[in-house]
Formats: structure tokens, C-alpha cells, sequence
């Protein structure tokens, strides 16, 4: 089976957050080759400070499949996840994570907490890291440059 990437995806909706004044960070979920859902951030644009990319993907991923859990999904995320998004991740039960740049200040995967690393954490999915990894930052050190 040859591997495809939905980055470029989650990089757009990356993009798009910028433009609407979101921290850039972007994501996708896919299952069986098809895109379930793609978010990028919105916790300004909602009042939300649980509207990461991630969880608003997951959340529209459940919601048109009427179900719980995303079984052999994959995500797609621009920023590595923070903890918050990586306890979701878990409970919808993602099958593996791509992500591009790393989060040393809030990540929660490889950083910080490593959440799947815990006990209590029922389920770890697969995690491959530096996907578009320079595009990923480059789009996050420029939004905060330009508000400097």
C-alpha cells in the first residue's frame, strides 16, 4: 500500500487560520484514503480555548460519521499536539498521528507531559513526527514575527 500524505491539507488550513488572525496550526483526518474532516484553529474566532485544529477536526470527524471513536483513522497536524489534543486524540482512539514542527513550549507528545507515554493513557496511537516540518514552522515564526 503506498503512502500518502494529507499535509499539504493541514498546512492550508494552517494558512487559512493565519489569515483569519488563529495561530497557524492546521489538521486533517482521514480514514481509508478519504477526508473526514479538516480544521484549523479557531479558539479566537469562537471564545473556545478548546478550538485547536485538532480537536475541531476530530470533533467534525465523529460528527459525520455518528460515531465515538475513529478507529484506523489518521491525523494530520501542522504543530506537534499539546496535551489537551493528545488526551483527545486518544479517546477518539486516532490510529496514527502526523505532524510536522515540534512544540517545545506546549507539546504534549514528544515534549513536555508525552501523554501516550503515561499508564493511564488506553490508547497510543502510532506518532511520525517532522512531516513538512519546515513549512510548519516557517508559517508559525513569521505569524509571531509579524505581530512583534
Amino acid at each position: 500500500m503506498e503512502f500518502t500524505s494529507y499535509m499539504d491539507q493541514a498546512l492550508d488550513q494552517a494558512r487559512a487560520a493565519a489569515d483569519r488572525g488563529e495561530v497557524p496550526v492546521g489538521a486533517v483526518v482521514v480514514r481509508d484514503g478519504v477526508v473526514l474532516a479538516a480544521a484549523g484553529n479557531q479558539t479566537r474566532e469562537l471564545n473556545d480555548p478548546t478550538a485547536h485544529a485538532e480537536i475541531l477536526a476530530i470533533r467534525a470527524s465523529c460528527a459525520a460519521l455518528g460515531v465515538e471513536r475513529l478507529s484506523g483513522a489518521d491525523l494530520y497536524v501542522t504543530l506537534e499536539p499539546c496535551p489537551m489534543c493528545a488526551a483527545a486524540i486518544s479517546n477518539a482512539r486516532i490510529a496514527r498521528v502526523y505532524y510536522g514542527a515540534g512544540d517545545p513550549k506546549s507539546g504534549g507528545v514528544a515534549q513536555g507531559p508525552r501523554v501516550f507515554d503515561h499508564p493511564q493513557c488506553h490508547h497510543v496511537p502510532e506518532v511520525y513526527d517532522g512531516l513538512k516540518e519546515s513549512e510548519a514552522s516557517a508559517l508559525l515564526v513569521q505569524f509571531f514575527a509579524d505581530r512583534r
